[in-house]
Order: structure tokens, then sequence, then C-alpha cells
């Protein structure tokens, strides 16, 4: 979903989403490097007035949304919803948007016994595009 001919993005807010709460992360690409900052818990208009006012806060160049699937790869209704809520940040904040392939990225933030288990799942989202994108 990145924007082609765009300069290459510096600077990134990442997205573990789900139905009751959205974590969010950042991190730049000079230090490789992603930090855990909240955990949304709004829906609607109010998910995306938070999300607004991050952006804001941050100035990122591009955003990751991770997008999970079955173990062995299949789809299923958190992956379309997923997708569906990248296509609408890139909609309202008209930045690149890049999608992850992530799983159990919860269960491992909660597993290392982060207190904001959707924040540091976003931020393992964000490492994970840096490992995936040198």
């Amino acid at each position: 979903m990145s924007a082609a001919g765009a300069a290459p993005a510096q600077s990134f807010l990442a997205f573990d989403f789900g139905i009751k709460r959205v974590g969010v992360a950042t991190g730049s690409i000079v230090l490789r490097l992603a930090q855990p900052l909240k955990t949304i818990a709004a829906q609607g208009d109010a998910r995306f007035a938070a999300i607004r006012a991050l952006i804001e806060e941050w100035r990122p160049d591009a955003l990751v949304v991770g997008v999970p699937f079955h173990p062995d790869g299949a789809e299923h209704d958190n992956t379309h919803r997923a997708r569906r809520f990248a296509r609408q940040l890139q909609g309202r904040f008209n930045l690149p948007v890049h999608e992850v392939d992530e799983r159990y990225t919860t269960t491992e933030a909660l597993a290392a016994g982060a207190a904001d288990a959707d924040a540091a799942a976003a931020a393992l989202i964000l490492d994970q595009y840096f490992r995936e994108n040198p």
C-alpha cells in the first residue's frame, strides 16, 4: 500500500489491531528499533481521533499494521478486519501503510512480561518490519 516514488520512510507508527484495543509503537529506520507507546481502548471515530493525535505528535513517514493469520497461513476474520483497518488508516491520514504478517505477537509480549501487551506487540510488529526490510 506504499506510495510509489515517495521518499523512503524514516519514522514509523506501528499498530497491533484488535477489535477492542489497538496497540501502538514507534520506531525509526535509523536505529531499527521499535518502542511501545500505548494502547488505544476505543472504537470508531474515537479510535481514529486518538490515532490522529499520535500522528500529529510523532509525525511518522509511514504506518505499519500487523495482519494476523492462522498458523498454516490461512486467513480468518481478524485478517480481513486488520486489512480494513490498514486501508482506513491510509485513506484517513494519507500516509503509506505497510502490512506485516504477524502471528502470536501479543502472546509473545505477554510471555516476555510486558506491562502493556498490546503496545509491546505493536513494537514486535515494527521490529519484524525492520527485519524484513533491510
